[in-house]
């Protein structure tokens, strides 16, 4: 997910964010599962990936999951440990990662909790305001 679609998300949902009840079929037995949208997102750019439906990862986590764990903690965790595994520290060096002082000062800032890396250059026009990193390595 680019960069700028990750602090988009960020800025519109992080605090307006609501658990959405879907309807998966887990080894052919319909169940309802709530996550937020950023995780339905996640887990559909999976699925996507991988080439298969929300319902076969559901089917593969359902089996792997120790049985004292609901559903839905073991799809937030499979959903984190999939995108960490991606990850690299390129990446993370891209994202801004790595001065967690920076990153304390920028979430008291407008007294909301914001998240922005150290990286990111913050330009405000009225009510709107735009960060973008301020530069790429490529």
């Amino acid at each position: 997910m680019p960069y700028s679609e990750t602090l988009k998300i960020c800025s519109d949902r992080v605090c307006k964010s609501s658990l959405v009840s879907r309807n998966i079929n887990v080894s052919k037995r319909r169940t309802s599962v709530r996550l937020e949208p950023e995780m339905w997102k996640a887990l559909e750019e999976v699925a996507r990936r991988e080439q298969c439906t929300i319902h076969d990862i559901c089917t593969l986590v359902s089996g792997r999951k120790k049985e004292q764990t609901s559903l839905t903690a073991a799809i937030r965790v499979f959903i984190m440990l999939y995108f960490r595994a991606a990850s690299t520290e390129d990446g993370h060096k891209r994202a801004g990662h790595g001065d967690f002082s920076v990153m304390r000062m920028r979430g008291r800032q407008n007294g909301r909790a914001t998240m922005v890396p150290s990286n990111v250059k913050t330009v405000s026009s009225g009510d709107i305001t735009v960060r973008s990193p301020k530069r790429l390595v490529s």
